[in-house]
């Protein structure tokens, strides 16, 4: 029987450009090999204090309202405490508030089990950090 837990870290090229990427793809290619057609959970983690994990529909503008809502509700200033980095930074910061660095799925008989829409994606808005990591974990 393969192992109840495996655990993989992905490293994504986010640019230096706002951006929310689609990781769909990579948590299924992850489940392929892992799972064995198992159900368990899948659990998405982003060891950065400025990314975080969003369930969203990609490709329709969706991902492009979630990087104009965060821009309404933090906006890219000097009203920040926190005050490294770009002008504006401290708002990266809270953006795990908002936009938690986890997610964990529903894994049904070693599939992903979304929504016909949903996609699991990394909102990241912090420009001075171009290189992310994502851990992948399936419990089953």
């Amino acid at each position: 029987m393969p192992d109840a837990f495996t655990t993989r870290i992905l490293n994504i090229a986010t640019g230096t450009d706002e951006t929310v990427t689609d990781l769909t793809h990579l948590c299924e290619q992850f489940l392929r090999e892992t799972a064995a057609g198992r159900d368990g959970l899948l659990h998405i983690f982003v060891p950065h204090a400025t990314a975080g994990v969003a369930v969203i529909e990609t490709g329709a503008g969706s991902d492009d309202d979630l990087l104009a809502a965060l821009h309404t509700l933090l906006p890219a200033d000097n009203r920040w405490q926190h005050r490294h980095g770009s002008p504006g930074h401290g708002r990266d910061h809270v953006l795990p508030a908002l936009v938690p660095p986890h997610a964990t799925l529903p894994v049904i008989a070693g599939r992903l089990e979304l929504g016909t829409w949903q996609s699991v994606c990394l909102v990241d808005t912090n420009t001075d950090n171009p290189d992310r990591k994502v851990r992948l974990s399936f419990l089953g």
